[in-house]
């Protein structure tokens, strides 16, 4: 049996900022946008929705990332979770640190633990919480 498990992430209105700006970060290719406006939601958000992201799927290596504009009535703030990464190279694990970190708040630097050659965790600037960790080198 196949089986993958994929982030889904809900935004307040920003999730093509977001996904935009995590395009950079990770130096993916475009995500791909599918919005409220012509689709079978269109008369359950108001009319100012319509541009609004329904869908949204961005390729970071081999996952998948996915997310969507909540409804305006449905939306709650991101909470008891963080996406994780989990990469071979410590100079990665920074880069990528540093731009998520991009106008968000660090809830703990980029460093050295007992467990790994980096880890660090912080909060976008969209409210998503994430993990950065680089393993120590097999010996």
């Amino acid at each position: 049996m196949k089986m993958e498990v994929n982030p889904y992430l809900s935004f307040n209105g920003q999730c093509e900022a977001a996904f935009k700006f995590y395009q950079e970060c990770f130096g993916a290719a475009s995500p791909s946008f599918h919005k409220y406006g012509g689709s079978p939601m269109a008369d359950q958000v108001p009319a100012e929705w319509h541009d609004k992201v329904m869908h949204a799927t961005l390729i970071i290596a081999n996952t998948a990332l996915m997310g969507a504009d909540a409804p305006p009535t449905h939306f709650t703030q991101p909470a008891g979770f963080a996406v994780s990464l989990s990469m071979d190279k410590p100079e990665a694990a920074e880069r990528i640190f540093q731009a998520l970190a991009k106008g968000g708040k660090v809830q703990m630097p980029i460093q050295k633990t007992f467990w790994a050659a980096r880890f660090g965790m912080l909060i976008d600037q969209f409210g998503i919480p994430w993990m950065v960790n680089c393993g120590e080198p097999q010996t």
